[in-house]
This record gives C-alpha cells, structure tokens and sequence, in this order.
C-alpha cells in the first residue's frame, strides 16, 4: 500500500511539472504575436506536446528524450524563439535513470539541429542562427540547474532518512541484546543467588533461636546474599532500562540513599538550589553515578560515612559522592568498570568527572553536567 501511494503521488507530480511546463512554453510562443498560420498552430502543438511529454519521463525516459528533442527542433524550424525547457528536463530525467550514453548522442543531435531549424525558420544569417539556438538553451540551463539542486537535497533528504533508519536499527538491536542480557542473567543467577540468601537466613535464625553463637563467616554469607540480590536487581533495572518505562532519576536518589543506610552505612544527602526542568538523560545519570558510586562504597571502601550532595544551577548540574573509607592519594584504587562507565555517562552529556582518593583518606566523585545540551 506504500508503494502504490508512492507511485500515485509521484505520478501527480509529474503530471504537476508537465503541464506547468507546457503552459510556460505556451505562454512564451503566444508571446511572440505569431500569425494564425498551419505552421504557427504547429509550433503551438510542438510547444504543448514537448511539456506534457514530460509526464511519461519517469516511465520511458529515452523516449521522451527522443520527443522533446524533436519538439524543440520542429518549433524552432516554425520560427518560435522559445527556450527548450522540456528538452532539458529530459536529459535529467534520462541522466537519472541511467541512459546516459543515449542521452549524450540524442543531446549532441539536438544541438547540430537546432541551428539548422533556425535557418529552416527562415533566417539567412548564419551567425544569428546559431545565436538563437544558443539562447534556446540558456534559459533552459539555468532551470536545469535548479531541478538539479533539488534532485540533490532530496537525495540528501533520503541519505539522511537512511542514516536516522539505520541509528534506530542499531538502537533496536542493542536494546534486544540488553534485554536477553537481562533475561539470562535473570534465570542463571537469581534463584542460586535467592538460595543462597534464604539458606543463610535460615542457618542464621536457626542459630540464634538456640542460642547458639552465629559463625562469623554464616553472618558474611548472609550479608553477602543481600547484597547480591540488592545489586543484581539494580542490575536488572538498568539493563531493562529501554527509555520506555519511567526513567529512574533525580526523584529516586533518596531511596538509593536509603538503601545505603539499611546495610548498615551512615549515607546523607544533600539538594542544593532550585530545581527546575532537569532533562531525563542528566537525571538519570546523576542517578546511576550515586547507585554506582554507594555501590562501590559498600563494597569495596570499609567506610563507615558517605554523603551525597547534589548541586543544582541555572545551567548545570553538580553530583558529589564523599566516603571515609580507605582509599589514599598513595593506594589509589586501580579504575573499574563501573567507574569507566560513570565516565562515559557524563562525557557523552558534555560534562566532567573527577574521582580520586581525597586527601585526608576515602575517596570522592564529582560530576558536573549541563542543562542546554542535555535538553
């Protein structure tokens, strides 16, 4: 259905160019006050004929190169000083279509011809002859020029419809492969990890309901589990993450925050300024910096403090994530993936981001990122 609706209004189209054509050439014969004579009524017919032979181009462009050709000859052998616009819109027609050792034989005959149809039309001059097969193109140049310039922004136009298809095919295919990433992850992992999880609970409430003493590593399997099950669903969610779905954002760091401070890390946060219209792309960043950067802090930083502290400005956004952990300027942690990933996050929004050892011990993560290009 497409195709067809395609064909139907390219159909008009050319059947729009046609008659315009013919009516231009019309105009411009009538113009010259020609005698009503059998040979001026077949100037008049050439003239009309050249342009609607236009609506065929798209179909039979050699032939309607063959017509026009003849057409611009014959009225010029009637004495009509008419530009050869259809002829030129042929050849463009024909060039386009791929025709174009035929286009050049049948363009080189139309020029060899037209000085002979001047002279046919009754000029003795040879050289005024010639300088009115001359003019009989120029017009017409300046036409093809323009139906040039814009077969070559539509091709832009198509070029740059093929570059978007194509951005939202790769789009398309990375957020499946997310997705089955996800899926995968979610049956391998989850039930062992729930497992897991449960067992301990289990040994752990068993334990203490016989007043037994609770094995310290029973107690680290237990953190662990919790942990894991914690991490792998916050995994989950941004792997299914697609844009599709509310996007987690600024309004959900305190429960980030939150979930800090249930296992045990005395996190705080702070929101400065006046927010306004955060875009979704900054939200969400500042969202996955702090997940990641808590994320880190629990795990790997012995801290017993963290605060978080967003900053937000007229025209930029600021996120800081401040732990008291081990971390020194001399045991600089080596970068993981999760830090190169907070990386790429705000590099791809514009933005800058520090994240070092502080000074007086424990680690730190900065990022600034703006609003206008965000939006």
């Amino acid at each position: 259905m497409g195709k067809g609706r395609f064909e139907v209004r390219a159909g008009v189209r050319d059947w729009v160019i046609a008659v315009g054509v013919a009516a231009a050439l019309l105009v411009t014969g009538l113009s010259e006050q020609h005698s009503a004579t059998g040979l001026a009524l077949l100037g008049y017919a050439l003239l009309a004929a050249g342009g609607l032979a236009l609506a065929a181009g798209r179909r039979a462009p050699v032939a309607v190169l063959v017509v026009t050709g003849l057409c611009a000859v014959g009225y010029q052998a009637a004495g009509f000083d008419v530009a050869a616009v259809a002829f030129l819109f042929a050849v463009y027609a024909a060039m386009r279509a791929g025709h174009r050792i035929i286009t050049v034989a049948v363009s080189v005959a139309v020029l060899a011809a037209l000085p002979v149809a001047a002279l046919a039309s009754g000029l003795h001059d040879t050289a005024e002859a010639f300088a009115q097969a001359r003019g009989a193109l120029e017009i017409a140049w300046l036409i093809a020029a323009g139906a040039a310039g814009e077969a070559l922004r539509q091709a832009e136009r198509r070029a740059d419809e093929a570059e978007r298809t194509r951005e939202e095919t790769a789009r398309r295919r990375a957020d499946n492969e997310r997705l089955r990433i996800a899926r995968e992850l979610h049956d391998s992992l989850t039930h062992q990890i729930s497992v897991i999880k449960v067992q301990a609970e289990v040994a752990v409430h068993v334990a203490r309901k016989r007043g037994e003493q609770v094995p310290e590593a029973l107690l680290a399997i237990q953190q662990a589990g919790r942990e894991a099950t914690r991490e792998l669903r916050a995994t989950l969610e941004a792997l299914r993450d697609d844009d599709t779905a509310p996007p987690r954002g600024l309004d959900h760091v305190p429960e980030l925050v939150e979930g800090a401070r249930s296992i045990g890390l005395d996190a705080t946060l702070t929101i400065d300024g006046q927010r306004q219209d955060v875009p979704v792309t900054v939200g969400r960043t500042v969202y996955r910096i702090v997940q990641e950067s808590l994320t880190n802090v629990s795990r790997h930083a012995h801290a017993r403090t963290a605060s978080v502290r967003i900053d937000c400005r007229p025209d930029s956004l600021a996120v800081r994530i401040d732990d008291d952990g081990k971390a020194t300027p001399d045991t600089a942690p080596v970068p993981g993936v999760g830090l190169l990933g907070m990386r790429e996050r705000v590099t791809a929004l514009g933005g800058r981001l520090r994240a070092e050892p502080r000074s007086e011990g424990g680690f730190t993560v900065q990022a600034e990122l703006p609003l206008e290009r965000a939006s």
